[in-house]
């Protein structure tokens, strides 16, 4: 049985969910889900201990889940119509590049940190669209970790499953993320951003006014190198801050440095690392006002931060594309629109745009129609408010 090309109600995918679990595995079942994301503003600043203000959106992975008396995962994804074992005394070794990847991970990671799990059968159902940078893996990670900490009769604080999570992406999936993705899966709560500070962990849930909604764009697009690209990104931000430490030794990230001091500097490091720079150190000061912004309920102002973060990704830390350009200048050009930007990690994936609510349903359509016709590809367009983090259903 298999229902993960489905637009299913919340109610309907338990009934599935719980009637799939009973077929294959034969035993009721506690259910957990975990929302993707959207990052409002913010982008490659929670690796640099900067600020990051995303929204937990209402895509959720499900995770179906039962002891097992023994020591194996067996875990179904009916997404990829596939099942896998895995043995907790043999979790070890390098990314596979496999959905399981993630499952090995958050469970070898809750061991490393002195858990004693127990076996357990999974059953996962995924709405995050894959690859599109909704944060599909955070969703998973976060959903198996309470699903597997539940079955093992394990009380984890929050902010160390979030940890937890994010340690299983970087050394089992290969990919070093910050912990923004985790954190606003776990933390985030309906009709709000949340503005975090990824060094103290420092966070405020920010209204999202009710007049304005978030249309999210997936270009359809995932350009291969985007992963590697990620890594390499970071290693520029980290080069940069090694050599601006000659000359500002009390820094440790790129938080620490005012734009001033990079301009100050900025002869002093190589053109592409300077502009990795530029962006990082940049983008933070944007995220800081666009707080002020929506505490103050200036949407042109949110938007226009939005648009100037778009150029920056674009131009200085170069992981935009073609057809997300695109999207983003016509968004720009479109009635009822603030603001419009690519969201996650680049390189494909999704823009963002903050709309009127009152134009959303027609921007939408205009959106899907004009970039069809201009690429040939029809892409996703969903009208979105701000929902609820992760927890055990029924919540």
């Amino acid at each position: 049985m298999s229902f993960g090309l489905l637009n299913l109600s919340p109610a309907s995918i338990v009934d599935l969910l719980t009637a799939q679990f009973r077929e294959m595995f034969g035993s009721d079942m506690r259910i957990f889900r975990a929302p993707g994301r959207v990052n409002l503003i913010g982008e490659h600043t929670d690796y640099n201990d900067g600020f990051v203000m995303p929204a937990a959106i209402g895509f959720y992975t499900w995770v179906a889940s039962a002891k097992r008396a023994d020591r194996t995962i067996n875990a179904y994804s009916d997404g990829f119509d596939e099942k896998i074992s895995l043995s907790l005394d043999a979790l070890a070794g390098p990314p596979r590049r496999h959905w399981s990847d993630y499952i090995r991970g958050v469970a070898a990671t809750l061991q490393q940190a002195g858990h004693k799990l127990t076996g357990a059968n999974l059953a996962i159902h995924g709405e995050v669209p894959l690859g599109s940078g909704l944060s599909s893996s955070a969703s998973l990670e976060v959903a198996t970790a309470l699903a597997l900490t539940s079955v093992s009769e394990i009380v984890l604080p929050g902010l160390e499953l979030v940890k937890l999570c994010q340690a299983a992406e970087h050394e089992y999936a290969g990919t070093r993320c910050g912990i923004m993705d985790q954190f606003v899966v776990s933390f985030g709560i309906a009709g709000h951003a949340l503005m975090l500070d990824c060094r103290s962990l420092e966070y405020q849930h920010l209204p999202i006014p009710r007049d304005l909604s978030l249309v999210i764009c997936n270009s359809m697009v995932r350009h291969e190198l985007a992963s590697g690209e990620y890594n390499r990104r970071r290693i520029d931000c980290e080069t940069g801050v090694k050599l601006l430490q000659r000359f500002l030794p009390g820094i440790t990230a790129l938080r620490d440095v005012a734009i001033e001091d990079l301009e100050r500097y900025k002869h002093e490091l190589p053109e592409q690392v300077y502009r990795r720079c530029r962006h990082v150190v940049s983008e933070n000061g944007r995220v800081l006002a666009a707080a002020k912004a929506l505490q103050r309920q200036e949407p042109e102002r949110f938007g226009n931060l939005m648009c100037r973060s778009h150029a920056s990704l674009r131009d200085d830390y170069e992981v935009s594309c073609k057809e997300l350009d695109f999207l983003v200048d016509l968004a720009s050009s479109s009635s009822g629109v603030y603001g419009a930007r690519m969201t996650g990690g680049g390189f494909g994936g999704c823009t963002v745009n903050l709309v009127r609510a009152d134009c959303a349903s027609a921007f939408k359509d205009h959106l899907a129609h004009t970039y069809h016709k201009a690429t040939g590809i029809a892409p996703d367009v969903y009208i979105c408010e701000p929902a609820q983090g992760a927890a055990a259903w029924p919540m």
